[in-house]
């Protein structure tokens, strides 16, 4: 079972800061120039704590972790940040558009994406409770043990996916409208009671569901985050006991949850308790209630057993997976034509003539009214181009022209008989197999090395980099679909690193789950 609880999380004061200068995107996401900006924007920006500046001067007492930790301290010590005087679960709602959906690409699509803020029990793999669907990079993990270790918080939201058709957290939270295709901000309250749920008597779920939010931001991407406080206990309750026979697969932050597990079972070691021991409120029915008559809230056993997580229902709208294409340096005597020789005996390769191509080495150029580079265009061009080719294919950049690239089925499957059957149509799997592995000698250790490939959201970007000469060779894919992330993860099995990128990314710095 899955196990939620309501905390009394740190947050910003927002009549001492502006949300918008101290909130950040998710570490991993954070180049060096969002760093930099970052840190000019707030001296109390969180970037300090979850992605801070290495010093020449660094040693074992003193470095990136430690100055993390004591900026947490100082903050509160401000009372910059101060902590929820009650324990509460936070409804959350990004508002955004499609990217690629914009001006050169047609109408805009609008999606609202809605979930629910709590502390999520920490569970391994092997209990078939949480899922992951892709592999992490060692490295990370270590960086982010360090970091918990020194600061003793979680700074960020780790997204969850469940599954519930009835609709049944979001009904409590967002209203009787919940999993409708509207985009209209709803705020906590619902008019119809919840399928499968019993109500208590004493308790009547509010009509009226467009209570403002306690806070909304609107972000770099100009996706606007709203978050609702719910503190009311028999709400609380509900809401953990919808959730409490859902299985969960992770969308993001697989790094950060596996370093959580190993940092639960650390202090459960230290503390000598046994790894996923219930604490005494654990199940914490509505009934329950306490010395005066409040209905008691569910607890971890201990501070490090629980997670800060985001909680989304997938059979809700409002959830989109972009691609995350591949972009090669570094390669030892790398030749484009050679590659396409070699290629050539697995795939079927057609040269893509691209619109507004730039040459290497011209600036830029803009049109009438648009400040549209060509690369951005033609990028837009080659995605179409990928869309409209039905199964597994790829489009390979080279700064001699971009190929689309589909495989010959009879060619590539030897390539293929070692991965899992469910996972040899999956373009990313395909990719990693046969093009990286096999044809570029980028064995899975040297992907885990990282020092040879970049993943990137932007396929304008991947397309400059080939063609300035920094890169050798850019892989443009389509995105994994939720149905194929559902088959894979549910079954045990997990795609390459970085196969997804669900977008937008959940705001670090709305919430701190600080364990002491």
């Amino acid at each position: 079972m899955a196990r939620i609880y309501p905390f009394r999380a740190l947050r910003y004061d927002t009549t001492r800061v502006r949300m918008e200068d101290v909130v950040t995107q998710p570490y991993d996401k954070i180049t060096p120039a969002m760093q930099q900006s970052y840190y000019e924007r707030s001296p109390y920006n969180l970037i300090r704590v979850i992605l801070g500046k290495h010093e020449p001067s660094d040693t074992d007492t003193e470095n990136v972790y430690t100055r993390a930790a004591e900026s947490l301290h100082q903050w509160r010590e401000e009372h910059i940040l101060t902590e929820d005087p009650q324990p509460a679960l936070y409804g959350y709602s990004q508002t955004y558009t499609v990217p690629g959906t914009g001006a050169t690409a047609g109408s805009p699509q609008t999606r609202e994406r809605r979930g629910v803020i709590a502390l999520g029990h920490l569970y391994d793999y092997a209990d078939k409770v949480v899922y992951r669907h892709e592999q992490t990079f060692p490295r990370h993990k270590s960086d982010r043990l360090a970091l918990f270790k020194a600061t003793r918080a979680y700074c960020e939201q780790i997204y969850m996916l469940y599954s519930d058709p009835a609709f049944t957290a979001e009904k409590l939270i967002f209203g009787a409208g919940a999993g409708s295709n509207s985009t209209d901000p709803v705020g906590p309250g619902a008019s119809a009671n919840p399928p499968d749920l019993t109500i208590p008597p004493d308790f009547t779920i509010p009509p009226d569901f467009t209570i403002p939010p306690d806070l909304t931001i609107t972000d770099e991407y100009n996706v606007v985050h709203r978050l609702w406080r719910l503190t009311d206990p028999t709400l609380i309750n509900l809401i953990t006991t919808a959730m409490a026979d859902k299985k969960l697969i992770i969308a993001d932050g697989h790094h950060r949850y596996e370093t959580s597990v190993d940092y639960a079972k650390l202090r459960s070691a230290q503390l000598h308790l046994p790894f996923n021991q219930r604490g005494p409120h654990d199940e914490s029915p509505s009934e329950l209630a306490d010395e005066n008559g409040h209905p008691q809230l569910p607890a971890p056993p201990y501070p490090e057993a629980a997670m800060m997580m985001t909680f989304v229902n997938m059979d809700a709208p409002g959830i989109t997976i972009l691609p995350t294409h591949r972009v090669l340096t570094g390669l030892d005597n790398f030749s484009s034509p050679d590659f396409l020789i070699r290629a050539s005996a697995l795939f079927t390769i057609t040269e893509i003539t691209e619109t507004g191509r730039q040459v290497a080495g011209t600036p830029p150029r803009t049109t009438a009214g648009s400040t549209e580079a060509p690369s951005r265009t033609s990028a837009a061009a080659l995605l179409d181009r990928l869309d409209q080719t039905s199964g597994p294919a790829f489009v390979a950049v080279t700064a001699f022209g971009s190929y689309l690239l589909t495989p010959i089925p009879d060619a590539v499957a030897p390539l293929l008989s070692t991965l899992p059957p469910r996972q040899r149509q999956l373009d990313v799997a395909q990719l990693h197999a046969v093009l990286l592995d096999h044809l570029l000698g980028l064995t899975p250790d040297r992907i885990r090395d990282t020092a040879h490939i970049r993943y990137l959201r932007d396929a304008a970007e991947a397309l400059d980099l080939v063609r300035n000469g920094e890169a050798n060779l850019a892989f443009l894919i389509k995105p994994v679909t939720l149905d194929q992330l559902k088959e894979i993860s549910f079954s045990g099995e997990v795609m390459p690193q970085k196969s997804t990128d669900f977008y937008p990314k959940l705001l670090s710095g709305l919430a701190i789950y600080a364990l002491d």
